[in-house]
């Protein structure tokens, strides 16, 4: 199969597994929303706290993705060898499974700072001014998200195994047949009934709880079961702590997951910062912002799928197999980012009349949406680069580009584009000021990461 089907293959799967998730939200969201304005408000500011926490810790899990991938293709190459090759191989796949016991000890460490970040909000909900009347539900909603906590991390650590063995399949499933337990438990425990009391936007996060457990036990039962993981042996017994293996999984996890809360957080105060404007503008810039969450999923999805593969032939000893995975992922994502780029471009008004029958919400969503359309483009670009440098162990590097120019140029300057009066423009007070200000920020970085990737490979090639 070429290296092509095989990226696309992996990407799709993985693709229809992120949209089933979203869906989780879009459930919260318009059960919340149908039982009253307050759950609906409840609802969106826990869950931006929750988002913000979660995602930087699955971006801690998800850079594990490499290292089991390219013991996967040690493993794969020295099981093809003959002779002596056959224990080498045995051994190799082995030693996987021992990573993902060692990487255990990361994900408690990551449940235990989650945790505490979850159950003491205060400080974060007092500097956005998030009004008090919200703010004892907010606080119930997020102590009830603890809970589910150890099972999402665990569940992500699984996920993140099924692909560096590139075998995404039985995760997508699962998270796409979860939604057919996710969509009514959270009605009942929003609404109440068959004897349990109504409990709002608390409900959907109980549903979440049930259904990350559920999902858990799904994934423990197959790694027991499923002959695809008997060759690495997880379920030995536990090691003890090898801090030298988990503090290389921090080294490159932690700066990882840091650039994704980095991400996260200058859209979130981007739309904290635009609520300012009024109600037209939140709405506006709520539509493009819900297109460029639903557009992001295709790049990562092959971005997953290109370092997945990247790994495995640098596993293998294989670099220029390495960089034609690259190559080919970089066409693949690139393609479908122009050629989605091009259907908001030319559709922006109609995605904006989907989403509301105002016409003056409409008119200032559709000038969003133009934006988006560059937007895309460069966040496109720069999740393929930065899944590719963690293969090659480069995870610094894009925090501090991450910091520099989302926070700096993209939220400050629409910041100062927005509100502030400058020697060459005047205080616009629009969202399109935010969004012009990240489009940029994003086109920085859309040269400046492939220049710190195309280095690091030919680094790479040159010691290799």
């Amino acid at each position: 199969m070429s290296e092509l089907r095989i990226i696309a293959r992996h990407a799709g799967t993985v693709l229809v597994g992120q949209l089933a998730v979203m869906a989780f939200g879009v459930t919260d969201t318009v059960v919340a929303g149908r039982y009253s304005e307050q759950a609906l408000a409840e609802l969106s500011v826990g869950s931006a706290v929750y988002i913000t926490v979660f995602v930087a810790l699955m971006g801690v899990m998800q850079a594990l993705l490499p290292t089991w991938a390219e013991l996967h293709g040690k493993a794969k190459t020295a099981s093809d060898d003959s002779g002596e090759g056959r224990g080498e191989g045995s051994r190799r796949h082995e030693d996987l499974g021992r990573s993902v016991r060692q990487a255990l000890y990361l994900a408690l460490l990551a449940m235990l700072v989650g945790g505490w970040a979850l159950l003491f909000p205060g400080a974060l909900l007092r500097w956005t001014e998030v009004p008090v009347s919200l703010q004892a539900e907010v606080r119930e909603y997020l102590a009830v998200l603890v809970l589910a906590l150890p099972a999402a991390l665990l569940f992500r650590m699984y996920g993140t195994l099924n692909q560096s063995l590139g075998k995404p399949l039985l995760v997508t499933w699962l998270q796409a047949l979860s939604l057919l337990v996710k969509v009514p438990l959270t009605i009942w425990f929003a609404f109440g009934g068959l004897g349990l009391q109504p409990h709002g936007a608390v409900g959907c996060a109980w549903a979440t709880v049930l259904v990350n457990y559920l999902f858990l036990g799904c994934a423990a039962w197959l790694l027991r079961t499923q002959p695809l993981y008997r060759p690495y042996a997880i379920w030995r017994r536990m090691e003890p702590p090898d801090w030298q293996a988990i503090g290389h999984y921090a080294r490159l996890g932690v700066p990882g997951g840091l650039a994704v809360m980095v991400e996260v957080t200058s859209f979130t105060l981007m739309a904290l910062f635009i609520a300012r404007q009024g109600v037209l503008a939140t709405a506006a810039h709520q539509i493009a912002a819900n297109m460029a969450a639903v557009l992001y999923m295709v790049p990562l999805s092959i971005a997953i799928a290109t370092s997945a593969r990247v790994s495995y032939w640098l596993g293998a000893a294989n670099a220029s197999r390495a960089r034609l995975a690259i190559r080919t992922g970089f066409k693949l994502g690139l393609a479908l980012s122009l050629t989605l780029a091009a259907a908001v471009a030319l559709g922006r008004w109609h995605i904006a009349g989907t989403y509301s029958r105002n016409p003056e919400v409409v008119a200032v969503a559709a000038g969003l949406l133009a934006w988006l359309a560059v937007y895309h483009i460069g966040d496109a670009t720069q999740a393929l680069c930065v899944f590719v440098l963690r293969c090659y162990r480069v995870a610094v590097a894009p925090l501090v580009a991450y910091c520099l120019l989302l926070w700096g140029v993209g939220l400050a300057g629409g910041y100062a584009l927005a509100y502030h009066q400058g020697a060459a423009w005047t205080a616009q007070n629009s969202p399109a000021a935010f969004w012009a200000a990240a489009t940029v920020a994003l086109g920085l970085l859309a040269i400046i990461l492939p220049v710190i990737l195309w280095r690091t490979v030919r680094a790479y090639r040159t010691v290799g």
